[in-house]
């Protein structure tokens, strides 16, 4: 049952990538979310083992790579954190193919589209089942190359292309550090399996190295380069920008990559080294300062945009931050306990707002929407569901969990967790305030779109419909149930068990009750301000923006990061480029390469051609000179 979680995923994608012509759209829909519900079927059955009989297996499927020290093979690792991941990849995946019949409905290129989207699901199962380093990487690249496909999908729109090529090489800067990172485990210890791995580490804790002529210490480094890949697949900040063009794909991509799977193998791979960070103070802090500061700068950037899938996508980015900075604080297991409930919200939210750009007939302004929360009622009574879940409105699973993570900030009681905690308040308060701006302007108040009237507009059919129910439930009660196993003080003990490693144990304090009130309270305080901004005084936010001109376009224009790097590496990597193309590769190696000789050979070819005249005595002459030349040459020998 086990192995069959990871290949079903690829069988389906077989199937329909090289099959679908032939079994035709619908088979190829069917076939891929059949195979892909039943995996995630299975996924629960072994985290309810987990749960009940604290299960733990590695399977060895086969030998891959067997070599001096090095031993590598494929496995699969069944424990609690892997079988968490195992919920979350299958359980949203399947979901997303199901919303995909729908959405993708008027696509021609359906099977491709199902292939891909099972194929990212294997390469992220490979990925959370690894017991080692390079079956780790393996399927760190497969996601990042499945990402490049699918956010390319629609290879006909520039900025769709523009869009996948960006992903992938923003990813291939995180992956450089990560695959160094790598490389330097297998120097110190000689294998690249987690036990092994993590079974040496308290033996180098003193040990020193040069890198790039700074003396650094050895487990500080390691953490450090594995952070570095982190960060490119978990878009934070320095390395985010690929994350907001990436919504040039279809919907349910961005519900599957940059909601619940992909992005979140950043978080996944610091937890699971919990065991080599928890030796590395210096790393931990740079987490958490690299974590909140991508929390506060995402929800900055978020308050201004109109294009409604990528103020979700910059929320996504933010929630990241909070994962990043529960990690950093020591507080491994909450992180995963929000990586857990996030799925299911901020999926729910992308594919609720894939059912409004459905509507809206691909509109995605939200500038260009308003006044349909009745003619979508469903879809609009489920995004609330979300939206309060993302704010962390009591009760609902996103206040469990990011609550969570603010108060284990708060209970470190040192200058960083301060820090952390009141950027996580305010990040918090900014949340909300650009969540609810978000459906205020696209449910409520007047209709603004000119292109389409408000009669044509319509309910998502039942199939796109069924999915969003689920994930609310989830966003519901994800929060509650299992907030004592994940991080209750006991439960998370037994849960947990050896999957995480805790260096120092966390805090079972209480904060004072002020701060316990603090974020809910801005929370709720947040949703009649946004009512009155957004909806009843718009004239007053016009001014506020009028005003703050300068602050408002630094925002719009996301602090700036992309035209920052347009000149600082674009710009100089073209000229560079050019100019190496038209000296060195042009007059130099092709001038006295092939252009040359065929030019030499093209001079010698037109004199050649001259005594080519037709004339009898002209050719009499030239065969006496030679014959002379020829007794010439025998005589003087």
């Amino acid at each position: 049952m086990e192995i069959s979680i990871i290949a079903l995923p690829l069988i389906a994608s077989i199937i329909s990538g090289f099959f679908g012509k032939f079994i035709g759209d619908r088979n190829s829909e069917i076939v891929t979310s059949l195979l892909v519900s039943i995996s995630a079927i299975f996924s629960c059955i072994v985290l309810y083992e987990v749960v009940q009989n604290q299960y733990e297996e590695n399977i060895i499927i086969a030998t891959w790579i067997n070599s001096g020290s090095l031993d590598v093979n494929w496995s699969m690792k069944i424990d609690s954190l892997s079988a968490v991941m195992l919920v979350v990849v299958t359980s949203v995946s399947a979901l997303v193919h199901i919303y995909s019949i729908g959405y993708m409905s008027q696509d021609p290129h359906k099977p491709r589209f199902m292939a891909y989207l099972s194929l990212f699901t294997f390469a992220m199962l490979m990925l959370v089942t690894s017991d080692n380093f390079i079956q780790l990487f393996f399927g760190w690249e497969g996601v990042g190359l499945c990402s490049y496909f699918l956010i390319g999908f629609w290879f006909k729109k520039d900025t769709a292309n523009a869009a996948a090529i960006k992903a992938f090489v923003v990813n291939r800067v995180g992956d450089f550090g990560f695959a160094l990172g790598i490389f330097l485990i297998f120097y110190l210890f000689g294998t690249v399996n987690y036990s092994e791995v993590f079974e040496q580490i308290p033996t180098i804790t003193n040990k020193n190295l040069n890198f790039l002529g700074i003396e650094i210490n050895a487990i500080d480094l390691i953490c450090l380069l594995l952070f570095i890949g982190a960060m490119g697949k978990s878009a934070q900040i320095f390395l985010h920008t690929w994350l907001p063009d990436a919504m040039e794909g279809p919907t349910p991509v961005s519900a599957l990559i940059h909601a619940a799977t992909m992005v979140t193998a950043g978080v996944f791979l610091v937890v699971r080294c919990s065991p080599i960070y928890e030796y590395s103070e210096l790393a931990l802090n740079i987490v958490t300062i690299v974590g909140m500061s991508t929390a506060f700068f995402a929800a900055t950037v978020a308050l201004v945009q109109t294009d409604i899938k990528k103020i979700i996508a910059y929320s996504t980015c933010s929630q990241l931050g909070y994962m990043f900075f529960a990690t950093g604080v020591g507080a491994y297991n909450i992180a995963m306990f929000h990586l857990f409930t996030h799925a299911f919200f901020k999926a729910l939210l992308f594919l609720g707002s894939g059912s409004v750009i459905h509507a809206f007939k691909d509109e995605q302004n939200i500038n260009n929407m308003g006044g349909v929360w009745k003619k979508l009622p469903y879809t609009y009574s489920l995004m609330v569901i979300g939206t309060l879940a993302l704010t962390g409105f009591p009760f609902l699973s996103g206040f469990y969990s990011k609550d969570a993570i603010i108060e284990f900030a708060y209970l470190r009681g040192n200058t960083t967790g301060y820090y952390a905690a009141g950027v996580g308040i305010l990040t918090a308060f900014l949340t909300s305030i650009y969540s609810w701006r978000l459906m205020f302007k696209t449910f409520h108040g007047e209709y603004n779109n000119k292109e389409i009237k408000i009669e044509e507009t319509h309910e998502s059919p039942a199939v796109m419909l069924i999915p969003l129910i689920f994930l609310a439930v989830g966003a519901i009660f994800a929060g509650i149930t299992f907030k004592e196993l994940f991080i209750g003080n006991e439960g998370f003990k037994y849960f947990w068990s050896d999957s995480i490693f805790f260096l120092k144990p966390l805090s079972t304090e209480h904060p004072p009750l002020w701060f316990l009130i603090l974020t809910p309270t801005l929370v709720i305080i947040s949703i009649p301000i946004s009512y009155y901004l957004f909806l009843k005084n718009k004239n007053l936010t016009k001014q506020i923006v009028k005003v703050n001109q300068p602050l408002y376009q630094f925002l719009l224009n996301k602090w700036y990061f992309d035209e920052l790097y347009a000149n600082v590496f674009v710009k100089p990597s073209k000229r560079i480029g050019l100019f190496l193309w038209k000296f060195f590769d042009l007059k130099i190696i092709d001038g006295f390469g092939p252009d040359g000789i065929s030019a030499l050979i093209k001079k010698f070819s037109i004199k050649a051609n001259k005594f080519q005249s037709g004339f009898i005595y002209q050719y009499a002459f030239i065969m006496l000179l030679g014959f002379s030349a020829l007794l010439t040459f025998l005589i003087v020998k």
